[in-house]
């Protein structure tokens, strides 16, 4: 935090920017979700739809279209009858590991102290 606090206006303007950038990617109740559900290894749509619990299939889809265009996932068709779909998290959606691993310590501290458990 101590780079934030000696910055001058336009620098402020540039990081609230990148800051907004990065929300519009990520934004939504579902994207950081699958993001982590494709963490640790490839799965097909059912399999994220199951670990969501609640998304609907028109939603989970447009999610990750939205992720594919933004290259954090990789969809691969496999020639099978009927064809089998896998969705993974690219080089690029890896780089988001170091902000998910923050946002689960942050969400388990700001549980604990908003919600005591």
């Amino acid at each position: 935090m101590a780079q934030l606090q000696n910055i001058d206006s336009s620098d402020c303007e540039k990081c609230i920017m990148v800051v907004k950038d990065s929300l519009d990617v990520l934004n939504g109740r579902w994207k950081l979700p699958i993001l982590v559900s494709l963490k640790f290894s490839s799965k097909r749509f059912k399999q994220i739809s199951r670990d969501l619990n609640g998304v609907t299939d028109k939603m989970l889809s447009k999610e990750l279209k939205d992720l594919e265009g933004n290259q954090l996932i990789k969809r691969t068709v496999y020639d099978t009858f009927p064809p089998t779909v896998e969705y993974a998290l690219t080089e690029h959606g890896h780089s988001l590991d170091s902000v998910i691993s923050a946002l689960k310590d942050w969400g388990g501290i700001h549980r604990k102290k908003i919600i005591g458990k």
